[in-house]
């Protein structure tokens, strides 16, 4: 392995070798805390354009399977880690997570103090890094922020029958363990681009419409908020991380940037109706900004526990609910399945008996 280094905007500099695809990469360099499911995170595209750090110490002991990945391709721009596992052993191992990188196109480096590296985006913020074999870099160069959730959306509408009630799941970067979980519940899904019109879903006349998560700041989807307003106010809807900024947004909320994010299987959620704490997974790096929401239309549903951030809406006169944790986890504990469940009984008791596709 050849000698690389991850250089951080801000100065500091982090040793390691190199693995994964032999080409240089610029991204954001966010962390996540979850001690398992690392296919899974590669594979998310929220994720889009990040340098992700792993946590955990050792990374690649199971491998990668054929089950696992959350999308057809990683979108992520690298990866940063502590130990590299070689051998990985489990039975539906199938390669090794640095053959993954190397087929995939992402570059990494392991043997980073990844504790250290932590700590010093927890101090600075979430700042833009490097990876390459020198420790020079113009980080001018990576100033322009690409459109992430055009380039992860589908680009034609996927449809799966079930024998259910009927949902648009309208894809941001919607990780499959979403569609999996409605598709569990018996649910017909059509999978529809980020870009998709209130008009061209009422033609459809679906049961309910689930906005799913995504990379980037929810601002650079400005000019669809009137239409997802338009959508919440004729169709039951959950939105999902991403999903639940954008509905926020719709409806005049603001968000803002968190100093590093949360992200990991590891987070506490407070349930305000019940006092109840569940454990989430989540991925994101933008919150709703707490007084901008209008408490004439939204009740908050969940807080975070840790920073007291918006977690959970619930519209006053709409069916529409939102979550900024992802109920179906993967990875991550099912503490709020629920969530996901109940949503589909709701749309199934405020429709008809026998279900089609309009």
């Amino acid at each position: 392995m050849e000698q690389g280094y991850l250089t951080l905007e801000t100065g500091e500099v982090f040793p390691g070798v190199l693995i994964g695809a032999a080409q240089e990469t610029f991204g954001e360099v966010v962390f996540n805390t979850s001690m398992t499911g690392y296919q899974e995170m590669i594979t998310d595209p929220s994720y889009a354009g990040q340098i992700l750090t792993f946590c955990y110490p050792i990374i690649g002991n199971y491998g990668i399977n054929s089950l696992d990945d959350e999308s057809l391709a990683p979108a992520l721009a690298g990866v940063v880690l502590g130990d590299l596992c070689e051998a990985p052993s489990h039975y539906q191992c199938m390669e090794k997570f640095s053959e993954r990188l190397i087929h995939a196109g992402v570059a990494g480096i392991a043997g980073v103090d990844t504790r250290q590296l932590v700590k010093t985006i927890r101090s600075r913020g979430t700042v833009k890094g490097y990876i390459g074999k020198t420790k020079q870099v113009n980080f001018s160069a990576a100033e322009t922020v690409p459109f992430w959730v055009d380039q992860v959306s589908v680009k034609e509408t996927e449809f799966f029958k079930n024998s259910g009630p009927h949902v648009v799941l309208i894809d941001y970067g919607y990780k499959k363990s979403i569609l999996t979980a409605l598709l569990a519940e018996n649910c017909s899904v059509t999978v529809m681009p980020y870009h998709t019109t209130f008009q061209q879903i009422k033609a459809l006349n679906p049961d309910g419409i689930l906005f799913s998560n995504g990379p980037g700041d929810p601002m650079a989807l400005k000019q669809w908020f009137p239409e997802i307003k338009k959508i919440c106010q004729h169709f039951p809807s959950l939105g999902i991380c991403l999903g639940h900024q954008l509905i926020a947004l719709a409806f005049g909320a603001k968000t803002e940037k968190l100093a590093y994010g949360h992200r990991g299987g590891n987070h506490p959620v407070k349930e305000l109706a019940t006092g109840k704490v569940k454990i989430t997974a989540q991925n994101h790096g933008y919150v709703v900004v707490d007084n901008s929401v209008d408490s004439r239309e939204f009740a908050i549903t969940y807080r975070n526990v840790n920073d007291s951030s918006i977690e959970g809406l619930r519209h006053k006169l709409y069916p529409v609910q939102t979550v900024q944790f992802h109920p179906e986890a993967h990875p991550g504990p099912s503490d709020t399945d629920y969530i996901l469940t109940g949503f589909v009984q709701q749309i199934a008791s405020m429709g008809e008996t026998q279900y089609a596709v309009k």
